[in-house]
């Protein structure tokens, strides 16, 4: 660049570095008007790459985002042929400066498939040699996963701006996506993607609105419906599709009326039958998910508590990777702590700590079954004090052991 570089440009530069080359994950710098700056793509290829930014709305969603102060995490942009791109922003000029992180794919695509999606968005007369240069080089676009994408987003996000985003926080903004990979595995576990879904279905049956911990975990395991075919847009369409039928089925079984649930289902539906853009389907699947748990949530709880009382189980349900307090929780509703830990009990027949510790056993049933993470780990998730703490309340509510449930019950039984 030019100019002089801010602090965070130069840890941007730093932060390419450590890029693997082989992952051609690519950094692009412009102004909040969408005049490009630079970029770390190389020359040969930025043009065509550039041009095909500008032709799927690159520059309107990049003007929208940096006026946008509602919008504070990075963002995840899709495209009608299933590139994705991330933006983020430079804190230290105010937005002056928008970051463009990618193109990438997350699922494998062939020259062909490319050139079919590409037709109805390209301008006639057009040179077949500038087709074939950018189906060519749209190939070589890497393919990385969701789960690594967002990572690599964070990182680079937190280093120029400063803040301290995790992942959970990510995709619990604005922006977040709920990752709709769709390709075919010829070799994936039919077993352990079975137990993913389960448990994302059950997470909606229960109304467990602090469903993202687990959520992440069987996405990483469950990809969605390995779809054939040469419309990467119209395999993502029909694989949330097929999601938001299980979701609703999901709902009804967690008691949701099945007028509502069907009319809700439809509706999202409808919406994904709409979109024309990779980006905002997967904004749509994550927001019919959520819409969905949290339904089932109030269903199950809301006509019998108390406003207040309502209040304190939710702050439980999204506060499980924390120590909480009987006062914590008179303090969020003004209540003194003798008066709220006996109304309650009153209400939920049961104290303050029962319904704590098991809020956090069914979380970690959640990580047993869908994760592979040590049991000391899900231990230190959850706040326990200790693992052997962990292990003696969780046999104490199920029955099992932790290491027992997961054998019975985890994606790595294969029985």
């Amino acid at each position: 660049m030019s100019q002089k570089m801010t602090r965070g440009e130069q840890n941007l530069v730093f932060f390419q570095s450590l890029i693997p080359q082989s992952e051609k994950l690519y950094i692009w710098c412009y102004d909040k008007d969408g005049g490009f700056i630079d970029t770390s793509c190389p020359e040969e290829t930025m043009p065509l790459l550039d041009q095909t930014f500008y032709m799927f709305g690159g520059l309107e969603k990049l003007k929208a985002y940096a006026n946008d102060d509602s919008l504070t995490s990075p963002i995840i942009v899709g495209s009608p042929i299933g590139m994705q791109w991330a933006l983020s922003y430079e804190s230290e000029r105010n937005r002056n400066l928008i970051f463009f992180i990618g193109p990438v794919f997350y699922t494998p695509v062939d020259k062909q498939q490319i050139r079919n999606s590409l037709i109805p968005f390209i301008k006639k007369p057009v040179d077949s040699k500038w087709v074939d240069s950018l189906c060519q080089i749209l190939t070589q676009i890497p393919v990385i996963s969701y789960a690594i994408f967002t990572r690599y987003i964070l990182l680079i996000h937190n280093t120029l701006t400063g803040q301290q985003l995790d992942l959970d926080s990510f995709q619990n903004q604005k922006s977040a996506t709920l990752h709709n990979e769709i390709v075919a595995k010829e070799d994936r576990d039919r077993y352990k993607v079975y137990v993913a879904e389960k448990a994302m279905l059950d997470t909606v049956r229960r109304g467990d609105i602090g469903y993202m911990a687990g959520l992440q975990s069987s996405m990483n395991l469950s990809s969605g419906v390995p779809i054939k075919g040469s419309d990467p847009l119209r395999k993502m369409k029909i694989s949330i599709v097929v999601f938001t039928t299980l979701v609703s089925r999901a709902a009804m079984e967690g008691g949701l009326s099945p007028e509502e649930a069907y009319n809700l289902g439809d509706s999202y539906i409808q919406s994904v039958e709409d979109c024309r853009d990779s980006g905002e389907l997967s904004a749509l699947a994550h927001a019919m998910y959520h819409d969905f748990v949290y339904r089932v949530h109030y269903l199950h709880n809301k006509p019998n508590y108390s406003h207040a009382i309502q209040k304190c189980c939710d702050y439980i349900n999204l506060s499980l990777d924390r120590k909480i307090r009987a006062s914590d929780l008179a303090s969020l509703v003004g209540y003194t702590e003798y008066y709220l830990t006996e109304k309650f009990k009153k209400e939920t027949g049961l104290s303050i700590s029962s319904y704590i510790r098991n809020a956090k056993i069914e979380r970690a049933k959640t990580l047993l079954q869908t994760t592979s993470f040590p049991i000391h780990e899900i231990a230190d998730k959850l706040s326990f004090n200790t693992p052997n703490y962990f292990i003696q309340v969780f046999h104490e509510v199920t029955g099992y052991s932790p290491a027992t449930y997961r054998k019975h019950h985890s994606s790595s039984n294969n029985e």
